[in-house]
């Protein structure tokens, strides 16, 4: 499994060994949710978006989702707005049963970025679990201790690399179409396609 290198990470990511991986306090199989979450990423890629995908789940079920937009085309202008992890929070407002956050786990195909990650601890959403790991935008890695009390005692754990490859391999083809235009040349470009020519 290869991960960026020098990453300091006060949130400290949980690892997860190889195989099914079981939260041990809610019950939650990793690897199928994280499925669900792919399954929006690949929505998200068919409509030629970067391919991010997340879902909200509680007690067992998925209760919102969301996927990548805004970023299809020769745009003048890519939404920075319109990311997978906020389109599933805002999703919420449509669930009809009650929301009870620390219960919540959020599953998401790319780390989420400092605007995501800032809005899943505000939502109180105590988890966060992901694919693949964003070594030029990634938010989880910051250090919470030095933020002010609402972040700092939020209490948040995160848990990477759940299905890393299947997501890897989204992002793989995702660069290597011409038409795709979001972040190419950019550090996250190049890392990625260096993952699978490296495995080559």
């Amino acid at each position: 499994m290869k991960k960026a290198s020098g990453r300091a990470n006060p949130v400290k990511w949980q690892e997860v060994a190889r195989g099914r991986f079981i939260n041990e306090v809610a019950g939650l199989n990793y690897d199928e949710f994280m499925e669900e979450a792919l399954t929006q990423a690949r929505k998200a890629y068919a409509a030629d978006q970067f391919p991010v995908g997340c879902v909200i789940v509680q007690d067992g079920g998925v209760i919102a989702s969301g996927c990548r937009a805004g970023t299809s085309g020769d745009l003048a202008f890519f939404s920075e707005i319109d990311h997978a992890e906020i389109r599933a929070l805002k999703a919420l407002e449509a669930y009809e049963g009650e929301f009870k956050p620390e219960r919540a786990v959020l599953f998401c195909t790319m780390e989420p970025c400092l605007m995501c990650f800032a809005a899943i601890i505000l939502s109180g959403i105590k988890t966060v679990v992901f694919a693949y790991e964003d070594v030029m935008g990634g938010g989880t890695n910051c250090d919470l201790n030095s933020l002010s009390p609402l972040y700092r005692e939020s209490g948040v754990r995160v848990v990477p690399h759940v299905l890393r490859e299947k997501s890897l391999d989204l992002f793989y083809d995702f660069f290597n179409k011409e038409a795709n235009l979001y972040w190419k040349g950019s550090l996250l470009e190049a890392y990625t396609l260096a993952q699978r020519q490296g495995a080559g």
